[in-house]
């Protein structure tokens, strides 16, 4: 928000002293201004001076301290006796935290004599701890410039409007969810921040602030707005943006002065034509109404912006001032709008697997995506930077919804986020805007519906259900509470054949929850469509049982006596204090509460088949993959032209996001050193929506010369995931119970190759390679070996993808015809023998195996490259030539 210079002149003056370097004390005295938050020691310093040169420190009219100093407490009880100071700056934000993030500072609260320092005009607390705004505040009678952002305020008080000076006024970034009606006693106020709060409404009142010339209230819950801002003939600037509107009034299109409408991101289905027509108007991110094709961000700034390209193995890129467009070879798009940094900055990415212990996914959620870090974390941006993230398109968006989750430090949060179609390949994307950088995934979970329930009370109906409704009487609650509602459908069919109870019925799940810890002082009313086929004229309340369960859901009760239930023709209504699991049943079972537990354990496990294939043209080349049931026909048709094996194994239930292993056994072996390898057991992680498949080369003990070698593979399951039922966690106790599958696997004789007969390498003369180098990582002769010895019929396309012509396949095919193992030799180390000096050639083999096809083989030389990467930065360890290396060790390890 462009705030006016003319506003913020004494501020000003202080930021460049502070900026400055650090003069002596003595100086800043003599010119009545003490810059003391560029010590790490200015309380003290402070203290210092009250101590020995009194006269002079009481003289001082602008004084800057920081709050992060363990001495603020005594440095606070000095300020009352400074009578002539204009400004007072208290801020945070001096520390940092291991994320990069400025640490709030200590300060609660100020003395109360402050409110007698009748000179003061800019006040700046900033960056603390503040739940209330000190009372002394209001007695400030000279006051113009008060900032308090970034604090913890959840209030502001009643008598707000006995600052009858102030012209500048901004509580951005805190916890506030009403203003006081007196805010329109400011007469004077013409800049006024309240984005990034809590606040549901606005009072009547805000329409007389007739000199407000900026307005921000973005990043708050708003759903509608008073009539009465159509009073502010002042305004220039209004940013509305990133709120829950529905609709605007239209009178806002007839201010005089207004420049800017931002209500870009909120849940307008409707826009007045007078807006709708207005050049400054923004309305992008609203579900109808919105101007602008997707993708693309604000054209008229977005046009000619600089576009960067970034191919596959690059892993950082630059961004200036002048903004620019980012798409990444993943698929992963960034738009950095002009200004959204100062300075040149470098931006560091990479794609990690999702790890169940770091990455916990909530009942019913589902994984679409890996884990996209970038850095640097902490760093806060000046504009929005959005980011567009392919993801595996779940089965139906109908009855849950698309969400970018993103990863703070200590806890996963979920983004405002709009899912849009990607043009070209024509694939869903999902859209956010950011201010930081860290860890972000998408994930899709059940339609959350959110209001705040005032102590007037509310409504609060499901989005996917109208029928579902949840009414809050007033007096419900003393302080307004965030309120969720979701539902997990559950259809007739899927009870029916998990009960082998024709009769049984149930409705969806409702699951509510609230944002404090206390229970509703009145009963809230819920209202529950009956269960299919159930109806108030046919309905035996014998066999209806209203049931509860916990959060976990590992425990349902049945709570049908408990609670009074009302029935109309069409609905079940009782009433609750306290939120969790509510379930509507209708059965003669008795023992219901055990049913609902089986049945909703079942609804997250996922019916899996498991496959094991062996490339035709390369047997020791083997496909592992773990499929859901209903995509096993489509994943065998599309691997059969170049992959045979046996039948998929029969199917087993497992839970999103749970470990399984693969091992090889009965003459059959892998590399132990692979990354994934865990007690000679290849690990996975099953995910629904993700490609749970590896393809890896195995070798055998055993002489093939002579024999095949008929073996098999595996499957097992790993630690039990911390959120699965207790009963289900009994069942996979004893030796056999973590057996999943075995399926068979067939090496055939082999004729002797260059890793039994050395001197097939006789008629090559190529000098020692090493590719690479020494930070990226080397691949020597030994490695291209290693390569070239897995790399079989496919080593004219992978030629290709190295850059090789035609012509040059060709003649390496004639040169060593009727003789394989030359041909890979003649291709691999010909083009190694080219390329040795271009430092991307390690990047652009690995390239060349994932286009042809060889993902197996692109693993294996990140992992040796990975590995040499370790040894040289343990060698600079050694010799404390390491520079950074905090930063080079920050991310989570996967």
């Amino acid at each position: 928000m462009q705030k006016m210079a003319e506003l913020l002149e004494l501020g000003k003056e202080d930021r460049e002293g502070a900026l400055g370097a650090p003069v002596p004390s003595g100086s800043c005295l003599a010119d009545n201004r003490l810059n003391l938050d560029v010590y790490p020691d200015g309380c003290h310093r402070l203290l210092q001076l009250f101590e020995g040169r009194r006269g002079e420190l009481l003289r001082v009219e602008f004084l800057r301290l920081s709050t992060n100093d363990h001495l603020l407490g005594a440095a606070l009880g000095i300020l009352p006796q400074l009578k002539h100071l204009k400004s007072l700056v208290l801020k945070g934000g001096h520390a940092r935290d291991e994320f990069g993030s400025c640490q709030r500072g200590t300060l609660r609260s100020l003395p109360p004599d402050v409110g007698n320092l009748r000179h003061l005009t800019h006040l700046d607390l900033s960056f603390n701890s503040l739940s209330t705004l000190p009372s002394c505040i209001l007695h400030l009678p000279s006051l113009r410039v008060l900032l308090v952002s970034h604090n913890s305020l959840g209030t502001l008080p009643q008598d707000l409007g006995s600052l009858s000076k102030l012209t500048f006024f901004s509580a951005m970034k805190n916890q506030l969810k009403d203003l006081p009606q007196s805010i329109g006693e400011l007469a004077e106020l013409q800049d006024l921040d309240l984005s990034e709060n809590a606040l549901g409404c606005l009072p009547e009142e805000v329409g007389n602030l007739h000199k407000c010339r900026e307005l921000d209230l973005s990043g708050n819950r708003l759903s509608s707005i008073p009539e009465s801002l159509a009073n502010l003939k002042s305004l220039r600037q209004l940013h509305l943006h990133s709120n829950l509107l529905v609709t605007v009034p239209a009178s806002l299109a007839s201010l005089p002065n207004l420049s800017r409408l931002d209500l870009q991101n909120n849940c307008l289905r409707a826009v007045p034509p007078e807006i709708q027509s207005s050049p400054f108007v923004h309305l992008r991110g609203n579900p109808l109404g919105a101007r602008e094709p997707p993708l693309q961000p604000d054209e008229s700034s977005a046009r000619g912006l600089r576009r960067l390209f970034l191919a596959s193995g690059e892993d950082r890129f630059t961004v200036t001032s002048e903004g620019c467009k980012v798409v990444l070879a993943c698929g992963i798009h960034f738009y950095f709008p002009p200004e959204a940094v100062s300075e040149p900055l470098q931006i560091e990415f990479q794609s990690l697997a999702p790890d169940p212990q770091w990455v916990k996914l909530r009942h019913h959620d589902v994984l679409l995506s890996r884990v996209l870090e970038l850095q640097p974390h902490g760093v806060k941006f000046q504009q929005e930077v959005q980011i567009w993230m392919p993801f595996a398109s779940p089965q139906s968006l109908q009855q849950r919804e698309v969400v970018i989750r993103t990863f703070s430090g200590q806890s996963w949060s979920d983004l405002r986020t709009r899912v849009e179609q990607k043009r070209k390949p024509k694939k869903p994307v999902a859209h956010c805007s950011v201010l930081h950088f860290s860890w972000f995934l998408v994930v899709s979970r059940l339609v959350q519906d959110e209001c705040q329930v005032p102590t007037e009370g509310t409504l609060l109906f499901s989005s996917l259900d109208p029928n579902i409704k949840v009414t809050f009487p007033p007096g419900a609650t003393e302080e307004t509470r965030s309120v969720r509602l979701q539902v997990l459908p559950v259809s007739a069919e899927e009870i029916e054949e998990i009960t082998a109870d024709p009769g049984c019925r149930a409705t969806s799940l409702l699951c509510l929850s609230q944002d404090s810890l206390v229970d509703f002082l009145r009963p809230v009313r819920i209202q529950l469509p009956f269960p299919p086929g159930v109806t108030g004229l046919n309905l035996d309340r014998s066999r209806l049982h209203l049931l509860h369960g916990d959060l976990e859901g590992q425990s349902w009760d049945d709570i049908t006596s408990q609670v009074v239930l009302e029935f109309t023709h069409l609905y079940a209504v009782f009433e609750v204090t306290h939120f969790s699991w509510y379930w509507l049943w209708y059965t003669t079972k008795t023992y219901i509460g055990g049913i609902a537990k089986k049945v909703y354990e079942r609804l997250r496990l996922y019916q899996v088949n498991f496959i094991a294939l062996q490339r035709k043209k390369d047997p020791e080349q083997v496909l592992l993959q773990c499929v859901p049931k209903h995509k096993v026909d489509p994943v065998l048709k599309k691997l059969q032209d170049r992959y045979r094996g046996p039948e998929p194994s029969d199917m087993v239930e497992m839970f999103e996001g749970e470990q399984f292993f693969a091992a090889f056994e009965r003459g059959i072996s892998i590399d132990m050193d692979r990354p994934d390898c865990v007690d000679g057991r290849l690990s996975f992680i099953f995910y629904s929506h993700l490609k749970n498949m590896k393809e890896i080369y195995v070798t055998s003990p055993v002489d093939r010369k002579g024999q095949a070698v008929k073996g098999q593979v595996s499957f097992y399951r790993g630690a039990v995931p911390e959120s699965i039922p207790e009963d289900a966690s009994r069942r996979r106790k004893g030796p056999d119970s973590l057996w999943l599958a075995t399926l068979p696997i067939k090496l055939p004789r082999l004729k002797p190759r260059w890793g039994e007969n050395p001197a097939l390498l006789n008629d090559f003369s190529f000098p020692p390679l090493n590719l690479g180098n020494a930070e990226t990582g080397y691949l020597t002769q030994a490695n291209l070996l290693s390569i070239a010895r897995r790399v079989g019929a496919d080593w004219q396309s992978i030629g290709l993808n190295l850059g090789l012509t035609y012509q040059q396949i060709e003649r390496i095919g004639y040169n060593n015809r009727e003789d394989l193992d030359k041909q890979i030799l003649d291709m691999l180390f010909s083009w190694a023998q080219q390329n040795s000096e271009d430092p991307e050639c390690v990047n652009k083999l690995v390239g060349a195996m994932k286009e042809s096809g060889r993902q197996d083989i692109a693993e294996e030389v990140e992992a040796t490259l990975e590995l040499g990467r370790q040894k040289y930065r343990e060698s600079l360890r050694r010799l404390g030539l390491e520079q950074d290396s905090s930063t080079q060790d920050s991310a989570i390890a996967m």
